[in-house]
């Protein structure tokens, strides 16, 4: 993709007067021009509304009829509903760097790295609009986790400034504490009169870990209101409960997404406010969230602003890639992308889509996104990654991993540590000493041809790879080479033979550095890793 071109858009100021006139008809004539022109048009607020965790498919705009989420819908409603956006790398901290800085994960050095060290190179929209006269700051989560660093011996701020004061009883202890609508009211309240604002309201939820059976017994659910489980998972009771958790925590952040709206509407600052609501990477499920799979990278995505989208209460099916909100903000910010300090910005402001009031595709050239991993989380030797670049378009999917010998989900001996321990991720991992049942341990576990090729449009859940059928050789092949050739143009180091950079880069975290060696010298235990069950480590040795 081509670098945005941010353009300066304002009102042409009238003038009036004439040489041939007094100096007093002079000033006389330019007073009069100046009362009739237009006033200058204020600069737009946003609100950036991103939950921890949740696949596309679970918002009640796009269908869902199992969780309610009436806060994302009212934003789709009142401005424009996307169906293809997606996050270039599906784990938390990749994701929102991508977001913060308008580059792709392997353009960003240890930011492609979840747990990571972040450069000082690389500035954050946020930072650029706090320099350039807006009022930013946010709540809950932010960029995490990981070492933001300092600038002039003080913390950096990536997001802007913390508001975390406001706390809640949340309806499970598993819940975060924060609330979020109250700290976005005293964020309100701290901006200066007139002053624009950036808010990133970064929810907890609906990560894990959860309180089991909560979507039930507190959320009033019924397992028989899923319409489907994917077929990766087994259909059983612990794994719908599991998923009715999930719901219950996902409709608590679109809760305070709806106090939020409700908020600004209130204060009169709801009509020049862009509103996004999305997630940062899929459900923490097995397969889908820490992979690059349709249900990993694929996002919900709702976006209002009444006093600057055309027709609102449109469907696009435009690609869109999480780089693409960075060069939205500052354009509509009258930022220049050379006047922000930013290293240059790989995405495309989202503003034509605004301005255009089509539904279905609005720029035919946005036809695709571009995925891709490195390290996330920890549990294979020496802190190694998974790498993987992935294409998607025309309702296909490739996939390109590039050490498949190594284990997708971190190592079996060490709990599988790039998914989070759950039921689901428990039932999957029994499932493998049955045949009839083993499927599902490999599809979330198991390790991977090299190539990866899936029709998104009979197979979301892609789990019949394609990548070997004859008949489909060109079409493949055509996705790959268009990948890399994209790739090379961006300086990815995987395509210039220098891949293993995003190995050697440290992961920040001493609690887990070098898990795999110091767990298997009994240095630390199961539950050191933190974030998984014991009995997800297994030794398949045996």
């Amino acid at each position: 993709m081509k670098h945005a071109h941010v353009s300066r858009r304002g009102f042409l100021q009238a003038a009036g007067g004439a040489a041939t006139y007094s100096i007093a008809s002079i000033a006389s004539s330019a007073s009069s021009a100046h009362a009739s022109s237009p006033p200058e048009r204020q600069k737009p607020n946003i609100l950036f509304c991103i939950a921890d965790d949740a696949s596309w498919p679970h918002m009640g705009a796009y269908g869902c009829k199992w969780i309610r989420t009436p806060g994302f819908d009212r934003v789709a409603r009142e401005g424009i509903l996307f169906t293809n956006a997606y996050t270039p790398n599906a784990k938390c901290a990749p994701s929102r760097a991508c977001v913060l800085t308008g580059r792709n994960s392997w353009q960003l050095e240890e930011a492609a790295n979840h747990w990571c060290f972040f450069p000082p190179k690389f500035k954050t929209y946020a930072e650029a609009l706090t320099d350039h006269g807006y009022h930013v700051g946010f709540t809950g989560k932010g960029w995490a986790p990981g070492v933001a660093g300092n600038v002039n011996t003080k913390p950096r701020q990536l997001a802007g400034r913390p508001y975390q004061s406001r706390k809640t009883t949340p309806p499970t202890r598993q819940i975060s504490a924060t609330d979020y609508a109250a700290n976005l009211a005293d964020f309100l309240d701290a901006r200066p009169p007139d002053q624009p604002f950036c808010f990133w309201y970064g929810g907890h939820e609906p990560h894990r870990a959860y309180e089991f059976d909560s979507g039930r017994t507190k959320g009033g659910k019924k397992a028989d209101e899923i319409d489907r489980v994917p077929a990766c998972w087994p259909d059983n009771e612990t794994v719908r409960a599991d998923l009715l958790d999930y719901a219950f925590e996902l409709e608590y952040f679109d809760r305070h997404l709806e106090r939020m709206l409700d908020l600004l509407e209130k204060r009169g600052l709801l009509d020049n406010t862009l509103v996004v609501a999305t997630a940062d990477n899929g459900m923490p499920f097995p397969r889908v969230k820490g992979q690059e799979y349709e249900f990993s990278n694929h996002l919900p995505l709702a976006i209002t602003w009444k006093q600057g989208i055309q027709n609102p209460g449109r469907t696009v099916d435009d690609f869109v890639s999480f780089i693409d909100f960075a060069p939205t903000f500052l354009e509509l910010a009258e930022l220049p992308t050379d006047k922000a300090g930013m290293q240059p910005i790989t995405g495309r402001s989202l503003a034509d889509i605004f301005r255009s009031g089509k539904s279905g595709q609005c720029i035919p050239d946005r036809d695709h996104v571009l995925l891709g991993q490195e390290r996330h989380d920890v549990g294979r030797p020496n802190d190694v990654g998974y790498p993987i670049r992935g294409i998607v378009k025309d309702g296909r999917l490739y996939m390109h991993n590039f050490e498949p010998d190594r284990w997708p989900a971190c190592n079996p001996e060490t709990g599988y540590l790039n998914c989070d321990g759950g039921p689901t991720k428990t039932e999957c991992l029994q499932a493998r000493t049955s045949p009839a049942t083993e499927k599902y341990w490999r599809w979330s576990f198991g390790k991977r041809p090299q190539e990866e090729f899936y029709d998104l449009r009979k197979d979301r859940e892609c789990l019949d790879n394609l990548a070997d059928r004859s008949e489909l050789q060109k079409t493949k092949e055509a996705l790959r080479d268009q990948l890399f050739r994209e790739l090379r143009e961006q300086s990815d180091p995987r395509m210039s033979g220098n891949g293993r950079v995003f190995d050697e880069y440290p992961y920040a975290d001493p609690k887990t550095q070098h898990f795999y060696e110091r767990y298997r010298k009994g240095e630390v235990n199961k539950a050191a890793a933190g974030w998984v069950n014991p009995s997800d480590f297994e030794d398949l040795s045996r």
